[in-house]
């Protein structure tokens, strides 16, 4: 496999040394990093969103990492225009474009493309939210289905989200999401790209996390936050899920101890990888998963 001819996607949950894997690929066939984390965007918090360090900006060449503020909004659509335009570029230069990071949406954004449902207007949306809580999950879904019988076999009739979200788009645009989605296209061929997913051991992740943790609070997350919350950003903006931020802010006001604190941001940091790995599983059948054990092995071949 000639991996410079490729688009090389790399994914995995959370702490599973995604960016130190990418830093060295890139050193050995002349690649240049593009961030795939939706909250590595952002400038004001470097610390908690684990950016890459100084010394893997100097050893190889890295793109769209903290260039944006919080106080901006920041779309899964504005990612994709500009990593396709990073990846181009790279391409242009003779280079190898390797796209690093945890956010599933902006992977299946680069692969599938991005659905573009027209906006639904918020009183329908609190009106469908409404219907679901009034008739339960399994009623609702059944409500659903009648609604859009192409829907059954594409969403599992537990999924709260997706099933509120198929019954918008539908009685909004009388289009399935089904629909949407087959119409939709990516600027790439699928066999453009070479696709890791690194799959961690469970309880091995699970003390990186830990030693993550307080690896962040010595390198000072405190006074991240601190600053962060200077900032007075608005409740509904994204970059509020930065996990850290309400745990540090509740420290701040002496409603837990620095131990409490680490607590909670493992355990928080440990539920988001189980969803980014569950969220693998269903979305990324195609992508080749490789162990830290695969991941020397990788190296060595290429």
């Amino acid at each position: 496999m000639d991996l410079k001819s490729k688009i090389i996607l790399i994914a995995g949950p959370t702490a599973s040394g995604k960016s130190t894997f990418a830093v060295e690929l890139a050193k050995k066939i002349n690649g240049e990093i593009i961030n795939a984390d939706s909250m590595q965007v952002y400038q004001e918090l470097k610390i908690l969103t684990a950016r890459p360090n100084t010394k893997d900006y100097k050893k190889v060449k890295h793109h769209l990492y903290g260039f944006k503020s919080v106080k901006k909004k920041f779309s899964t659509g504005n990612w994709l225009k500009l990593a396709v335009e990073k990846i181009k570029d790279i391409q242009k230069r003779k280079k190898v474009p390797i796209l690093v990071g945890g956010t599933g949406l902006y992977f299946k954004a680069l692969t599938d493309g991005l659905v573009k449902i027209p906006n639904i207007p918020i009183k329908i949306r609190s009106k469908i939210r409404n219907l679901q809580k009034k008739l339960g999950q399994l009623n609702f879904y059944k409500k659903l289905i009648k609604l859009d019988p192409k829907i059954k076999d594409q969403i599992s009739n537990t999924d709260v989200q997706r099933s509120i979200r198929a019954y918008e788009v539908k009685s909004y645009t009388k289009k399935s999401l089904v629909d949407w989605f087959k119409d939709t296209k990516s600027y790439f061929d699928n066999n453009d790209f070479y696709k890791i997913y690194i799959d961690y051991p469970r309880q091995q992740l699970i003390e990186r996390i830990s030693i993550r943790t307080n690896e962040m609070l010595k390198l000072g997350a405190l006074n991240e936050v601190k600053r962060f919350l200077k900032l007075k950003i608005k409740k509904d903006n994204s970059s509020n899920k930065v996990i850290g931020i309400e745990e540090i802010k509740d420290y701040l006001s002496k409603k837990l101890t620095l131990d409490e604190i680490k607590d909670k941001i493992s355990i928080k940091t440990r539920q988001y990888a189980k969803r980014q790995s569950t969220w693998a599983r269903g979305q990324m059948t195609d992508w080749q998963k490789l162990t830290p054990e695969d991941l020397k092995k990788f190296l060595k071949k290429n």
